[in-house]
């Protein structure tokens, strides 16, 4: 995990004694949410406005008692929480003092220097109850994140983790297993997400429990997903691929994958690299089939976790036969795959009705790490063709040499893109019979992809003249 600018905690109040030192409209608001949390707010101001008056007349839930005097250090004893509201920094020290000494976590209503905690912006659904904070550097960004999420969560929301409050012992009593608990909640979640505005009601906990029963067999004997992670760039994971990150046990994954995927996943779930990368130090696409179907055997949900799409140069094939002879369960979960995202990055179109009738992946090396001996090469020189090079970093050079001699126009207009869709993305455009030189001269260290075809052009007049990109025909050019 990465550092934290605060530790996010959602502190229990209900019937807890709170103490307010001030009365103006902003210890007003305050005021409402320590007693919209269950807090015993006492609030001391020899001020009061308005505002205070009128939230302390009609508290939110907790009571909200009003003393018409200068708070003192005997007030804060036996307080949970310490919210104060002064002008001068010396009123704000000797509060903050006084709290600390009596053992009570305090928050100054705009002096940080002053606080141990800090309050965000806050989206509510209670009992679900989401908090923003950026770390007070700007509000006005938390206050349109909150926006976002207002519209984004349905009120009905609420009704649901209400439903979740009052049917958690009865699940607990059920009789499931632990994996058949989780697929109570689940299935739970989805018929949450599918239906937020219905009112959830005891039939509903029975018909739930007697789905998750009977899953709980399947959930038992664990099950693998081969997870497409994309190209790189975290928001290009499908919403099922996060699915299957948040209800993983183990997450097998490739050096390909970057740790802000990995942070979609469920906090609980075990991580291992199992290093499958070209041309360096790699596990065994026998080691991983074993050890992915031992995880399974032991009742975990495992994530095989792939770089682009597991079905596009991702020995998908082996680990799908080595789940199927063990009796695994195992799902296919689609990703975007490298070509599809450094052609979005770059507006490129794969194919078009005037010169593209056709795209093909192809890779760039076979078993041996040397170029594949079964290409079809009149399909690489087609006029009308878009070709996706997959990995042929080491290979370029023989592949255009013998595409070349296949056919291929020298003309052809070709990119390289490395590490696409990733913040550190590079592209070189040239010539096909030209890039492979001038690609062994920037000496690439993340995974490439090379484009060819006339669909290439357009690169050139377009979208590569992104902030940061130089706009000449034969620069590298940085994203």
């Amino acid at each position: 995990m990465g550092s934290l600018a605060r530790l996010p905690v959602f502190l229990a109040l209900e019937d807890k004694r709170a103490v307010l030192a001030g009365g103006s409209a902003a210890a007003a608001w305050k005021a409402e949410l320590l007693s919209a949390a269950g807090a015993h707010v006492h609030v001391y101001a020899e001020d009061i406005s308005e505002d205070m008056r009128a939230v302390a007349s009609q508290p939110p839930r907790g009571e909200i008692i009003l003393h018409a005097r200068a708070w003192a250090a005997s007030d804060l004893q036996g307080a949970s929480i310490a919210i104060g509201a002064f002008e001068h920094d010396d009123d704000t020290a000797t509060f903050a003092a006084a709290a600390r000494t009596a053992g009570v976590p305090v928050n100054v209503i705009d002096k940080p220097a002053f606080c141990d905690f800090a309050f965000g912006s806050i989206v509510n659904r209670s009992p679900l109850v989401i908090g923003i904070s950026t770390d007070g550097a700007a509000p006005v960004f938390a206050q349109a994140i909150r926006a976002r999420l207002e519209a984004f969560l349905p009120q009905g929301f609420a009704r649901w983790a209400t439903a979740a409050s009052r049917w958690r012992a009865a699940m607990k009593a059920s009789g499931l297993t632990f994996a058949g608990r989780r697929k109570f909640w689940q299935i739970f979640t989805a018929e949450a997400i599918r239906k937020p505005d219905a009112a959830p009601v005891e039939s509903d906990l029975q018909r739930l429990l007697a789905a998750a029963n009977e899953a709980a067999a399947e959930a038992e004997s664990g099950s693998v997903a081969l997870v497409g992670a994309g190209p790189g760039d975290p928001e290009l994971l499908t919403l099922r691929a996060v699915r299957a990150l948040q209800s993983a046990d183990v997450i097998l994954f490739d050096d390909l994958v970057s740790n802000e995927i990995l942070d979609f996943a469920r906090r609980e779930a075990r991580k291992m690299l199992v290093g499958k990368k070209g041309f360096g130090p790699s596990c065994k696409q026998g080691d991983i089939n074993a050890l992915m179907v031992d995880l399974a055997r032991q009742g975990k949900r495992v994530v095989r976790l792939k770089g682009g799409d597991p079905l596009i140069f991702g020995r998908a094939e082996e680990e799908i036969a080595a789940c199927r002879a063990a009796g695994i369960a195992v799902e296919i979960v689609p990703g975007i795959t490298a070509a599809q995202g450094a052609a979005s990055r770059l507006s490129l179109p794969l194919t078009s009705r005037a010169y593209a009738r056709r795209l093909q992946y192809i890779t760039g090396h076979a078993h041996d790490g040397e170029l594949p001996c079964d290409i079809d090469w009149s399909g690489v020189a087609g006029h009308a063709t878009t070709t996706a090079v997959y990995m042929p970093t080491r290979t370029l050079a023989a592949f255009v040499r013998t595409a070349l001699e296949k056919g291929l126009d020298p003309d052809t207009p070709a990119i390289a893109i490395e590490s696409a869709t990733r913040p550190e993305q590079t592209t070189l455009q040239d010539r096909i019979a030209d890039l492979p030189q001038r690609l062994s001269q920037t000496a690439p260290r993340g995974p490439v992809l090379v484009m060819i075809g006339r669909v290439c052009a357009a690169a050139s007049s377009c979208h590569l003249d992104h902030p940061g990109l130089p706009r000449s025909n034969h620069e590298h050019r940085a994203v």
